[in-house]
Formats: structure tokens, sequence, C-alpha cells
């Protein structure tokens, strides 16, 4: 596996946005950033034109998929004054070739059809399988994404890519924190300068009889939350030691996560969460938490695939 940064690329405004948000990832890690087509082969009798409406086939001559990433490559070199894109293309399924190219590199950075205002994302069947079956982390980026989004407001209130960024949002289970997803999300904001906002969020366990005995639900909650505070910064003292110029926010919230991760997406930069890699006879999925994010969120959303 080599360190890079990598994105598909389809012509889409949606996979063009997420070029942009590849290439600006890129120079914050300062890794090399690698564009990557895949051009599907159509059977002859269904006599339909190649993706892209390309004409030829890859190594055909400049039409279609090549000259899209030909265009993705010299547009990033002219926006990004010293990052050289190498690009590739390849043959097969979409959703298969974009599965392994993922597992080569460090991360993969796809496009996703975005709808105004809080709608957020309309997932495509490739992108959903791609984040379903890669254990590498896999970032989701709208068709409406800008630099200056990640950012606070500028003195005058107008976006600027030149203010400093939001913060990073994770969602963090306690129960079995996992040290790939919490890393990712110290160095996301550690890259950025920017804090990193650590949501945990937890439901008081069943019980019954409450209602006959005003105020104990409240105090039930209350000693529950006291707890599940504990336990968050607890989990993220290692990190703090090792991330001393992060600011760490806690927040320990009774209810559902996605609710929570959603409403905090208003003012960030990047939300970062977990994706449980389960073997099952059902097949991979990615939960609700993660469905939910990857269709409503309103910023970019990293899935970090974990034991």
């Amino acid at each position: 596996m080599f360190r890079t940064v990598t994105v598909g690329i389809d012509g889409s405004r949606e996979s063009l946005a997420a070029a942009e948000w590849a290439a600006r990832e890129a120079r914050l890690r300062a890794l090399p950033l690698r564009l990557v087509n895949v051009w599907e082969p159509v059977p002859e009798p269904m006599g339909r034109e190649p993706v892209l409406g390309a004409a030829t086939g890859p190594g055909q001559g400049e039409t279609g998929v090549g000259r899209v990433l030909r265009e993705a490559a010299d547009g990033i070199r002219l926006r990004h004054p010293g990052l050289d894109p190498g690009v590739e293309q390849l043959t097969g399924r979409a959703s298969e070739e974009l599965v392994r190219v993922a597992h080569e590199g460090d991360l993969l950075v796809l496009g996703s059809r975005g709808l105004s205002g809080l709608a957020g994302f309309l997932l495509g069947s490739v992108g959903l399988h791609v984040v379903a079956h890669t254990e590498r982390p896999v970032v989701l980026v709208r068709a409406q994404e800008r630099a200056a989004d990640e950012h606070t407001p500028s003195a005058t209130g107008t976006p600027s890519a030149l203010a400093p960024f939001r913060p990073v949002v994770l969602g963090l289970d306690t129960v079995q924190p996992d040290h790939t997803l919490i890393r990712f999300a110290f160095e996301a904001a550690e890259a950025r300068g920017a804090p990193l906002r650590i949501l945990h969020d937890w439901r008081p366990p069943p019980h019954s009889g409450l209602r006959e005995r005003p105020g104990l639900e409240a105090d039930l909650d209350a000693d529950v939350g006291e707890v599940e505070a504990g336990t968050l910064h607890e989990v993220l003292v290692p990190w703090r030691r090792e991330f001393p110029g992060v600011e760490v926010v806690e927040e320990s919230r009774r209810g559902k996560a996605a609710e929570h991760l959603l409403e905090a997406s208003l003012d960030a930069s990047l939300v970062v969460v977990g994706r449980r890699v389960r073997h099952a006879p059902v097949g991979a999925h990615v939960g609700p938490v993660v469905h939910a994010l990857l269709h409503h969120a309103a910023v970019p959303v990293v899935v970090v695939a974990h034991e």
C-alpha cells in the first residue's frame, strides 16, 4: 500500500467537487493525489454508448473518459500550484474497481449528488457499495461543496477560505472505541488547526415504575449522563496527550446519534463516523447512523471502517 489520496472521477459535478476537496486534503496532509476513472464496457448486443458519452474505449483517442481525466488534472494543477496529480484509467465494474483502489491508498474520495439545503446526499449504488465493502476511509462530497464552506465566516460575515476552519465532528462509541477512527479524527483536526468536537450519545437503561415517582427519571438520567461523560473523558485522555495542540470539545448527550451528528454538521468542516466491519452471511452494510449521515449531512462525511 502506498500513501495517497485517491478520488474517483466520472465528469459529473459531484465528482469534480470531490476532486477539489481531495486536492485540498492532499495538500493538508502533504500526500500525492491520484485521479481514477473507471470505464465500464457495455456488451455489444446492448448497443449503448460507453459511460460519460465516450465514443471510444480507453487508449483509443483523446475523447470521453481520457478527456475527463486530463481536464480534471489540468484544472487541479492550475488551482493548486505545486500539486501534480497522477491519473489512472481503469476498466471494469466501477463498484469493484473503486473498492480495490481504496485499499491501495490512505483515503478514497467520491462525489455524491447533493440537493439544496439540508436534503444533503442522494447517494448512488456505487458509492454505497464502496462504503460498505472497503476497509479504508471513504469520504463523500456534495456537488455544491466549496472551500469556503469549511471555514468560519470572515469578519464581514462572508464565506472565506482564509478564515479558520470550522470544527471537525467525530461520532464516538465509548463501549468499543476504535483507535483507527479516533486517530483519523484527531489528525484531520490537527491538519486543519480546527477544534475537534466529539459527540457520544447514550440512552438510559430500561426501567419501570418511574411514572409513579415524579422526578426519579430525571435523577436517573442525570446519574447515567454523569457516568457516560466520565467514560468519554477517560477514553480521550491518551489522545489529548498525543495531540496536545488539538482543542477537544466533549459532548455526551442523551438521544439518537444520527440526529445529534446531523445537527452538529451544520457548523462543521467535516464529520467523521465509524462503520464496524461485520463478516456475516447477510453481507456488508453501513448501519443506520452512517446511512442517515450519507444522505442528509450538510458537509463531507468520512466513513472509517474498523473491527
